[in-house]
């Protein structure tokens, strides 16, 4: 294959491709059902001229039969009244009308041949259009549904998705830590209030333990104390002055304890008022 065979064919392949994609299916269809009424009118026009020539030599044909049977009378009448060189020259006339109406019959013949061909053509030809029309509104519908969901899947296919995935799935995570950090802050706060409950707790148990260590410095058992109950005051009332003679038999012998019993007589009436 020669150099120029071979850019031609590549010439003709762009330039086809070139009118494949520039053709739009509608201005297409349009056009081929504008052509097939051009098509259609040249028809019905070439039916017309062709019946016109068909009636004017059905016409002729009549008229040279008619022709035929006036010279056939003539001759007859020429040889009834003894003319017979008359007879004879209507006979040759009606013979040479004769001869043209039967050639006549025969062009007549064909043109009646060919209108009728041409009505079947002109008929399908109609049917043709009908059916066009009617498939064009169909593939116009189709085309316009097929451009719908081209634009619609090209914007479907330029939206991007996996970003817009990752971005939910990023908030979504972040929601999550923000969700555990509230929960872990509402557990930092109930422990800590545990945790200040526990140091009251224990602060009780080292005071608890404080007056022990006095009562033990000042010789007496080294029980703690408890908190009196509503029922027993008269009993804690004894208690308080036996405690009281014990202190004032006791005040010339253990003069520095006095100072540590009443520090533990103010802290028995304040458990007794709580």
């Amino acid at each position: 294959m020669g150099l120029f065979d071979r850019l031609k064919r590549v010439v003709s392949a762009n330039l086809n491709d070139l009118v494949a994609k520039a053709e739009d299916p509608e201005k297409i269809l349009e056009q081929a059902l504008l052509e097939m009424q051009e098509d259609l009118v040249k028809l019905r026009q070439g039916v017309a001229q062709a019946i016109a020539a068909q009636k004017r030599t059905e016409k002729q044909y009549n008229d040279a039969n008619n022709e035929v049977i006036k010279w056939q009378r003539n001759a007859q009448l020429a040889l009834q009244k003894g003319d017979e060189n008359l007879a004879r020259q209507a006979l040759q006339r009606k013979k040479s009308f004769d001869e043209n109406a039967n050639a006549l019959k025969g062009t007549l013949d064909q043109q009646s041949a060919t209108v009728e061909n041409l009505k079947r053509s002109l008929i399908q030809l109609e049917s043709k259009i009908s059916e066009a029309k009617t498939k064009k509104e169909m593939l116009k519908a189709r085309s316009r549904a097929a451009k719908a969901q081209e634009q619609l899947e090209g914007i479907v296919g330029g939206m991007n998705t996996s970003s817009a995935a990752a971005a939910f799935e990023r908030m979504e995570e972040k929601v999550m830590i923000q969700e555990a950090r509230a929960q872990s802050a509402a557990e930092l706060t109930g422990a800590d209030l545990e945790s200040q409950f526990a140091q009251l707790e224990a602060g009780s148990d080292i005071d608890d333990e404080l007056a022990a260590m006095k009562l033990q410095l000042s010789g007496a058992s080294p029980k703690q104390p408890q908190l009196p109950e509503q029922g027993n005051t008269s009993q804690n009332n004894n208690q308080s002055s036996n405690q009281s003679s014990n202190q004032s038999s006791n005040q010339s012998s253990n003069q520095p304890n006095e100072v540590v019993d009443a520090e533990l007589e103010a802290l028995r009436k304040q458990l007794d008022q709580m």
